[in-house]
């Protein structure tokens, strides 16, 4: 089969692969769409550590069954269907609490790191447990079905703290995480929603997307023109989703008293923290990873339109064309947001 390989750092090759031969419990699905994910983008150069040449990425995945283990239930070739980016076990004591983005075993796919290795779905078929699978509704694209994995982070990050009705509510970052927290919040009853970002086409999305009040930090102080849209108190919740120390201080500090902030964004694995603001102020700070089984609401989103993915693409590529559309990403070429990749 043809892949998409990491084979050194920044080098990637569209070559001739042994395709993957699937477990007693597994189904082999031919990939149709898989988006690369800024997680993708920022391992490509070594700075995480998880994607360690040679890999095949790629975690945004739909497509259709083209055959199953001896042992798999319930599915069958031709089915169309996309699966979880998180391979849990099941039988751990976080699994067994529902809790299965935090599996002791957790594997990720299109993941190589010191503690395992996983291939991923940039790829014409990749092998999944069949208990990752979720069925895609009737007329939902392949395309689009592929961007429910980044929907679902965004749709789990609002369950960690959900809103009430006529909230304040910020989102500092307008990636495609940003972006699918905007819309998923706009369904969930906030009074305000402000967006904060640099970039100005993101902005404008989030406008379309709903947002009340967008803020360009590159032309304004963020934290100031949040406390004059909230009166002078701050914001009732604040979720981050760049994982950078300036967003994850402006996400915390924007907050009302007893407010709560959620963060999403991991580029960093350390900033510093407001520890008095917090304290004195009173507020609760949650983690967000990944999501806990948040998929068939988000499909069912996406056939109703309730939630976008479209205006999210900006490409739609063979997946031969995939070494050159990573490098657009990976310098940052105005304008582009999503792409997907056809294998």
């Amino acid at each position: 089969m043809k892949a998409l390989v990491l084979k050194q750092y920044k080098q990637f090759v569209c070559e001739e692969v042994p395709a993957p031969e699937p477990g007693p419990h597994e189904v082999l699905v031919a990939v149709k769409a898989c988006g690369i994910c800024g997680s993708d983008v920022h391992g490509m150069d070594g700075s995480t550590g998880r994607r360690r040449p040679p890999i095949i990425m790629g975690h945004e995945a739909a497509g259709v069954i083209h055959g199953v283990g001896a042992a798999v239930s319930g599915w069958a070739a031709g089915d169309r269907v996309t699966f979880d980016s998180t391979i849990y076990c099941g039988g751990c004591a976080f699994c067994r609490r529902g809790l299965i983005n935090l599996c002791d075993q957790r594997r990720v796919l299109g993941v190589s790191c010191e503690e395992y290795r996983q291939a991923g779905a940039f790829a014409e078929f990749v092998a999944v447990p069949q208990h990752i699978l979720y069925r895609l509704p009737d007329g939902l694209a392949f395309e689009h079905a592929a961007l429910v994995e980044p929907f679902s982070i965004a749709v789990h990050a609002i369950r960690r703290a959900p809103p009430t009705l006529n909230d304040a509510v910020v989102v500092v970052g307008a990636g495609m995480i940003g972006l699918a927290l905007v819309q998923a919040l706009a369904q969930a009853g906030c009074g305000r929603l402000i967006v904060v970002d640099v970039a100005s086409d993101r902005l404008a999305l989030a406008a379309k997307f709903g947002a009340t009040s967008t803020i360009d930090s590159a032309k304004e102080d963020a934290l100031a023109a949040i406390l004059r849209l909230t009166g002078g108190q701050g914001a009732d919740l604040a979720f981050e989703a760049v994982g950078v120390p300036a967003t994850v201080d402006l996400a915390l500090r924007c907050l009302r008293k007893g407010g709560a902030a959620t963060l999403v964004g991991n580029v960093t694995p350390s900033v510093e923290f407001p520890l008095q603001a917090a304290v004195t102020r009173e507020l609760s700070v949650r983690g967000s990873c990944a999501s806990q089984g948040e998929y068939p609401a988000c499909l069912d989103m996406l056939a109703r339109g309730a939630l976008r993915a479209a205006p999210l693409i900006s490409a739609a590529a063979p997946l031969a064309e995939g070494a050159a559309w990573f490098d657009r990403l990976y310098r940052k070429e105005p304008g582009l947001l999503k792409v997907v990749l056809k294998p």
